[in-house]
């Protein structure tokens, strides 16, 4: 795809170039005729050198350095679904999140580390260890818990080495897999429970087995296409008893329904070869059935307890191991039973008490007398995150428990009376980001079951970007957050259902503006509703429901300037009859609603609507008319949801439209793009192999070739306007990425993904440049890029808790200084290097081939002088980036060791406020990049202060410089004395012949010592321990000044001033002391040595000579 802006000025360079703009400026007909042929011989030569020089496909290996920051928050982390621990050895812990992937833990959940980011999906279902061997773990992906933000896998992994890797074992078409079990003696005898697809109905579904370690699988029950498994458990005495719950259950995007004649509980007897039904006859409930949760006591496997839905939910009993059953207790009669069976509807039966049952639903709760009666665990509020979905207990440690909800996982020791929240996981499952204009500027967004948040990017302060910097905005089902861009005081924050609120920052007082319709209407709000600004009045909002609202009062007040957008069909508005067997109305299935409202931010007045129900309409007068553009959606289901609408940065009529499907189990992704108003879209991703539907775009702000697209399984981007896309996995892990922002100052590419919560890909601009230019430029010696901004920022340690450890969640921060990004290309550094070897012998004692190669740097100053140099190495071929930590070009210090060969620059104070010019050479090419430095801007501070502080930094410099030079003499002469008492002791002359040698060299070292005690202090004190010197040294005074200096906002004063004086003073007299040392003690060193005729050389005869 090319925008208009991008082949207009392709065309508008050639005819320029070629002289024919005048035929463009006059109606002489001739003239038009000439440039009509003119046209028809060149024009398709014109569009196929057009496409041939946009069309760019990008190594991503050139482009290594570049990796996002993963800055979490993971304070409220994510849904957790599996977790299954090593019973040999708890500290090997493993988690499986919703849309996160697979982490664990070697310290008993103390540390947490991602281990499953780069395969193919992020949605875990299921985990189980095979006990007998525990490096050998098999993985579900796809969750089973299916409600309408419930994440997908693509089938079955194994890992045989702990996790360090897995193999993709089958059964991609399962989509869903909730329970997985691993023959307790056998690895190759594994079972696998297929949910299958809530979307659609399917054949990829029931029980699998395999007895060849996953190489082939059969279908060993099988109900209807819309039948899955709702929970699978083995007989923890007999592993060829299993007992399955099969579950109808189907969702609609308007709709869903649990329960059905497909529902039941199976029990096999021999591994799955034959089930048997157990009916209402062996004391199931009588009709129709839905989820079950079932549950063996280890201790005593002939109690076996079930949760059923039904048309009376309740919980069951069996004492002969599951043949016949018993009512025990109905959720009607006792709440903390459990409830909402078609997202959480699970049992666990405590291994040393078979009369001791946990039901996880909502809340946690526990049954003491063989789940005749409950009792919730906690309340509610401010404890244990609640909707609890994954269930472990140790079957030799009593008491020890490890859970997962939606808002992470916790671990408790004994029985759940207390619990340790593991806050290192960060699997926020967000469902938008924004980004703010302070600095450093903020990142905002909503994320599922756990509220609105905001917090930092990167932070001025050690020890990463800790949960502790995140704010809570709004809670609930957090979704969008927009800043007021007429007082950044102010924002506006939703939950689920249209619920918006305006928040004040500094307090976090919110008033709830969610719009009404002035006749008292239903209004149909989406549970990801629509807000957005107006780019030409920052003081008016637009939010939708089925209708677009308009407030100019900041939502005290709203005007709805549309009709019902949607296309009304009355019969997906099923929402208040949803959930089949038990009623689940949330709001959750709100249908026929408006999901992106996008003012274009070039032409006032016009405004795009993209509905859930396939509807793309556009107004150009403000909301007094619009047009439904769906019918031209060519190739794109009817009634597809429409995930967002982006308009143009760059013309008007032009907007591109996120589509999706997946909801209808169609996973073909759809970004569709127009430069017509709507009168024509064209997808421009098909075809182009991208993997899981579209959630999400974006365009760069000031290179139109230059777009991202977040999928459910990554981020892909293109350099040529849309002909090619290629995955970014440069540190992304596999996620669903769903929504972007480009920061209009920074240049960063901020991502909120559904499953590992906020990315920054620092400065997008090499990849603006490269989609301006092209990939060629990579192939270039050296290629430096646009540099961003640099702050001379004040840092300070952590808030709260500067000694981490391991359990504490450090996000990613941005590096101190500028960052430098730059390309260098080895081949070309290889062939200079071969070029400059000696032709005679081929060896040379330089640096030889591409790995040694260091690309030397020059910063210079607004004046053209050279303020700073030195080298790096590049980690790759390719892109690269480097930190210039602001510093100018330093000094020589005094010290009492030999300057090393080869030395680098030494480092001096920090750099002025100002712009740079950074120079960078590498196999005999250069190239340059500005980079433009400021100070804290949260400190008030004149440039005349820094001047003058850099001033006194710059004497103080000096001075150590000059002693330096001298000291470097004393060094000298040490390495002399050092030389000669070697040359004396192995001298074989008398005392008495090398008495007035000795005398004297024993003089001059002690008068050498007296200098350097003078100057650096006595290093002679032989007691152990912390011991300090007490007396006043020439270096002390040197460096007396320098602490002063650091964050001096104001200038040096008396007291710089004074102890630069004295420090004048101290090395003045040092100075005095060396040259007398010099010019009067060394001499008659030097004339002793020589009459004693020291030689290194010996008789080799016997002789002497």
């Amino acid at each position: 795809m090319k925008s208009p802006l991008v082949q207009g000025a392709f065309f508008y360079s050639f005819f320029k170039e070629h002289s024919l703009l005048p035929y463009f400026q006059t109606k002489n007909p001739l003239n038009m005729k000439v440039l009509q042929k003119i046209l028809l011989f060149n024009v398709a030569v014109l569009l196929t050198l057009s496409t041939m020089l946009s069309a760019q496909q990008v190594d991503m290996e050139l482009l290594k350095s570049i990796e996002p920051r993963n800055i979490g928050p993971a304070g409220m982390s994510g849904r957790i679904t599996a977790i299954d621990v090593v019973e040999s050895n708890h500290d090997i812990m493993y988690a499986g999140s919703a849309s996160g992937g697979i982490w664990k833990s070697v310290s008993g959940g103390v540390a947490w580390e991602p281990i499953f980011d780069e395969y193919g999906v992020a949605s875990i279902g299921a985990i189980d260890i095979y006990q007998a061997s525990p490096d050998i773990v098999w993985v579900g992906t796809g969750e089973g818990n299916p409600r309408n933000s419930q994440s997908s896998g693509a089938g079955v992994y194994r890992s045989l080495d702990g996790g360090r890797s897995f193999e993709f074992m089958g059964l991609e078409g399962v989509r869903n897999v909730h329970r997985i079990i691993v023959h307790p003696t056998d690895p190759n005898t594994v079972w696998v429970g297929g949910q299958g697809d809530a979307w659609a109905d399917s054949e990829h579904r029931g029980v699998y087995k395999t007895t060849d370690g996953g190489k082939t699988w059969d279908k060993v029950l099988y109900i209807n296409s819309r039948t899955g498994v709702g929970d699978m458990v083995m007989d923890p005495s007999n592993p060829n008893k299993i007992l399955v719950n099969m579950w109808e259950f189907r969702r609609w995007p308007w709709f869903f329904k649990s329960g059905g004649e497909g529902s039941g509980m199976y029990m096999t007897l021999d591994g799955g070869e034959t089930w048997n039904e157990i009916t209402d006859e062996d004391g199931m409930p009588e009709g129709e059935l839905g989820r079950m949760g079932i549950a063996f006591s280890s201790s005593k496997p002939n109690i076996v307890y079930a949760i059923v839905e039904s048309s009376a939910n309740a919980i069951y009993r069996s004492e002969d191991g599951g043949f016949t059953w018993e009512q025990r207790q109905t959720v009607k009669d006792d709440p903390d039973v459990g409830n909402r069976p078609f997202y959480y509807f699970e049992i666990y039966v405590d291994p040393f008490n078979e009369n001791r049952v946990y039901s996880i639903y909502t809340y946690l709760s526990v049954s003491e007398d063989g789940a005749k009666s409950f009792e919730s665990l906690y309340p509610y509020y401010n404890w244990v995150h609640p909707d609890h979905h994954a269930f472990w207990m140790s079957s030799s440690n009593p008491g020890f428990i490890v859970e997962g909800n939606d808002g992470g996982l916790n671990i408790s020791h004994d029985g759940g009376k207390t619990w340790r929240f593991a806050e290192n996981i960060p699997v926020g499952q967000y469902y938008h980001v924004n980004v703010d204009m302070e600095i450093p500027y903020n990142v905002y967004g909503g994320m599922q079951d756990n509220g609105s948040w905001e917090g930092p990017a990167y932070v001025w302060r050690d020890g990463g970007i800790r949960n502790a910097y995140w704010d809570e905005l709004f809670f609930g089902d957090g979704f969008d957050v927009m800043m007021d861009p007429s007082d950044s005081r102010y924002l506006y924050a939703m939950s689920q259902q249209g619920n918006v609120g305006r928040v004040d920052r500094e307090t976090g007082s919110a008033r709830f503006v969610k719009p009404t319709h002035p006749d008292g209407e239903n209004l149909r709000f989406n549970w990801n509703a629509a807000i957005n600004f107006d780019p030409f009045d920052s003081e008016t909002i637009y939010f939708g429901s089925q209708y677009v609202h308009k407030s100019t009062d900041r939502g005290e007040s709203w005007t709805i300037i549309s009709p019902d957008l949607t296309t009304n069909d009355t019969t997906k508005q099923m929402q208040h009859e949803s959930g089949g067997l038990t009623m689940d109305a949330t709001g959750a299935e709100n249908f026929t609603t408006i999901l992106a409202i996008e003012p274009s931010p070039v032409e006032e007045n016009v405004i795009w609507v993209g509905t859930d129900d396939g509807n793309i309409q556009v107004t150009t007068d403000g909301g007094d008319n619009w047009s439904n553009t769906a019918s031209n959606l060519k190739g794109i289901p009817e009634g597809s949801y429409v995930a967002q609408v982006k308009a143009s940065a760059f013309n008007a009529g032009e907007a591109v439209a996120v589509i999706n499907n997946y909801r209808r189990g169609d996973w073909t992704p759809y970004v569709v793009h127009t430069s017509n108003y709507g009168k024509k879209w064209t997808n421009i991703v098909e075809g182009k192999s991208l993997e899981g539907y579209a959630l999400s775009f974006v365009q760069d702000l000031v290179e139109p070739n230059l777009m991202f697209v977040g999928t459910e399984f990554g981020l892909y981007f293109t350099i040529d306007g849309g002909d090619n896309w290629t995955r970014w996995t440069n540190g992304y892990p596999t996620v669903s990425t769903y929504d972007m922002v480009i920061h209009p100052r920074e240049h960063d590419l901020v991502i909120g993904t559904f499953g590992r919560s906020f990315w920054v890909l620092d400065d997008i601009r090499p990849l603006r440049e490269l989609a301006a230019e092209g990939v060629n430029e990579l192939e270039k010696a050296i290629k430096a890029f646009d540099s961003p901004d640099a702050y001379l920022a004040n840092w300070r340690q952590a808030m709260g808790t500067r000694f981490a450890a391991d359990a504490m969640y450090s996000g990613d921060n941005r590096p101190r200084g500028a960052m430098i990004t730059y390309s260098v290309n080895k081949e070309l550094s290889q062939k200079s290097e071969k070029s400059d070897a000696p032709a005679a012998s081929g060896r040379s004692w330089g640096r030889r081939g591409s790995d040694e190669e260091k690309v030397k740097v020059a910063i210079f100053d607004e004046s053209g002088e050279n303020i700073r140099n030195f080298e790096v190495t590049p980690d790759h071929n390719g892109v690269n980036r480097m930190q210039w930590g602001l510093e100018r070009k330093g000094m020589e210090r005094p010290s009492r060791r030999a300057a090393r060969p080869n030395m680098p620059e030494p480092r001096g104070g920090d750099v002025l406020p100002g712009t740079y010019k950074v120079v960078m050479s590498y196999a005999g090419s250069k190239d340059s990049t500005m980079v433009t430095v400021h100070y804290d801007p949260r400190i008030e501070i004149t440039m005349e202060a820094l001047e003058a502080t850099a001033a006194l930094e710059d004497a103080a410099g000096a001075l150590g410089a000059e002693l330096a030079k001298a000291v470097s003499s004393l060094v000298t002469a040490e390495s002399i004395l050092k030389v000669n008492k070697g040359l004396m002791d192995a001298d074989p002359r008398s005392a008495e012949e090398l008495k007035v040698v000795r005398d004297t060299h024993k003089a001059t070292q002690e008068s050498l010592d007296a200098l350097y005690a003078h100057i650096f202090g006595s290093n002679d004190d032989e007691r152990q321990g912390i011991v300090r010197n007490p007396e006043v040294t020439v270096m002390s005074r040197l460096y007396g000044a320098g602490r002063y200096l650091g964050n001096d906002i104001d200038g040096p004063g008396a007291t710089e001033e004074n102890l630069l004086r004295l420090a004048r003073e101290a090395v003045s007299e040092a100075m005095e002391k060396i040259d007398a040392f010099l010019n009067q003690e060394w001499p008659t060193y030097e004339a002793a040595v020589r009459e004693a005729n020291l030689s290194p050389f010996k008789s080799l005869t016997g002789e002497d000579k």
